[in-house]
């Protein structure tokens, strides 16, 4: 997304693919990911959302490729609960659209969540899912049409900043440029100064799909993106886009979604038998329309921050190097807003302000 953005703003922009655009091994695998304009406890991540949302839309209709399906969302958990209470806190701040619905009202519109006694659910009607390979091809291929260059299979060893500019090597290749942006998510660790890799921790992300017994109960027209989200379990998960194959899979963003892993390309794809029993436990108690069996799964890295917000922004000051990484389990909703940041700051067209919570240099000590 910051090469297609920054594609509209030069026309001398390299990209650096380490194996092929949306390869079976990238991060950004997994078919779908959700949208959603309610978001947990800050409200400054809301105007990012909203230029993300604009954006989707203009990548389809520069490339007639369809990416965002809109099917609304639920945010499910306790009524009165200090997480709902943040959620209807940050909405209202905002403003963000939104219905606040009763248990009753929740099992009547959406029969498929065995609920909770005292459950209530938040109604985001711009949410909706991204189809993740089809966006990044569209947006390379968007890219490419706007004059930039792909060099594919070229893993990035290094990147060095000179008196003439910033060298980029792979292997026994070297390239300089004027200015350089890493976001290579789990992979961008290595590319950081000391003080960021410090702060920062590449974890092992698990996906999950089950079969519907009724497709059509669990269709984007019928199923909204969800979350649901309990003390003691959650969960988040997105409809049948291909009729039949519902992703549900467990979230555990207060302990970070994940365990450690050090190399992110040894990323285990495998489940454990303690993740397959966990997962289809917490399917069988809140979906029981799905059949409690994993007919797919697969793992991806992904960078988290010690705080849990991105780094987006130079390096270090005077630094030609700017850093659009680590969004911990959440940046491929926001990342056309996330690129077009990066490319208008990088290109010196624009300077983003109220983004102190993401800037790197918030983890500086001295």
């Amino acid at each position: 997304m910051a090469l297609w953005q920054a594609s509209r703003l030069s026309d001398s922009v390299v990209g650096f693919e380490a194996a092929t655009p949306a390869h079976g091994r990238s991060a950004v695998g997994g078919d779908t990911r959700l949208f959603r304009m309610i978001y947990f406890g800050k409200p400054d991540y809301y105007p990012i959302m909203e230029r993300s949302r604009g954006l989707w839309s203009e990548l389809e209709a520069e490339t007639g490729q369809e990416i965002f399906t809109p099917t609304g969302g639920l945010t499910i958990g306790t009524a009165n609960s200090s997480f709902i209470n943040s959620l209807l806190e940050t909405a209202r701040i905002t403003g963000a659209e939104h219905d606040v619905l009763s248990r009753e009202e929740l099992a009547e519109r959406y029969p498929q969540h065995n609920l909770r006694p005292d459950d209530c659910a938040i109604y985001d009607p711009r949410a909706g899912v991204l189809r993740t390979d089809r966006a990044v091809s569209a947006a390379v291929a968007a890219a490419q049409a706007n004059s930039a260059t792909i060099l594919q299979n070229t893993p990035v060893d290094s990147i060095t900043e000179t008196a003439h500019g910033v060298v980029v090597t792979s292997g026994d290749r070297t390239w300089t440029f004027e200015k350089v942006i890493v976001a290579s998510g789990g992979w961008s660790r290595k590319l950081m100064p000391d003080h960021l890799k410090a702060v920062t921790e590449t974890h092992r992300i698990v996906l999950t799909w089950f079969i519907a017994q009724d497709g059509t109960q669990f269709s984007p027209e019928n199923f909204p993106v969800f979350s649901r989200q309990y003390d003691d379990r959650s969960m988040y998960g997105a409809p049948a886009v291909d009729g039949v194959t519902v992703k549900a899979s467990v979230d555990a963003p207060l302990d970070g979604r994940g365990r450690a892993t050090p190399d992110p390309d040894s990323v285990s794809r495998e489940l454990t038998r303690e993740e397959v029993e966990k997962v289809t436990e917490i399917v069988t108690e809140f979906l029981p329309g799905l059949t409690p069996t994993i007919v797919r799964a697969d793992a991806f890295p992904e960078l988290f921050t010690e705080d849990r917000h991105p780094l987006l922004g130079w390096l270090a000051e005077n630094s030609r190097i700017y850093c659009a990484t680590g969004f911990s389990g959440k940046g491929f909703k926001m990342a056309t807003g996330y690129g077009h940041i990066a490319a208008h700051e990088a290109l010196g067209k624009q300077t983003i302000e109220g983004l102190d919570f993401v800037r790197p240099d918030r983890f500086r000590t001295t």
